[in-house]
């Protein structure tokens, strides 16, 4: 699972950057519409929760093992 984790994130990383692309041809045409805003918004809440996942893994590894906190 982890593995999957890891490459959604990259993928929705490149999605994120292509919206927030996207809202800058909107606003620099004066085309701008609110669903072009959450082109960038949804990968970026999937980007953090996905972040958070990977972010808090090691720790809970380690935590799993008896391993050292520090």
């Amino acid at each position: 699972m982890n593995t999957w984790v890891r490459q959604f994130h990259r993928w929705m990383s490149v999605v994120f950057t292509l919206g927030v692309i996207a809202n800058f041809v909107a606003l620099a045409l004066q085309k701008y519409a609110n669903w072009i805003g959450i082109l960038a918004g949804l990968p970026l809440a999937l980007l953090w929760l996905t972040g958070m996942y990977l972010f808090v893994l090691p720790y809970a590894a380690r935590r799993r093992s008896g391993g050292s906190t520090v």
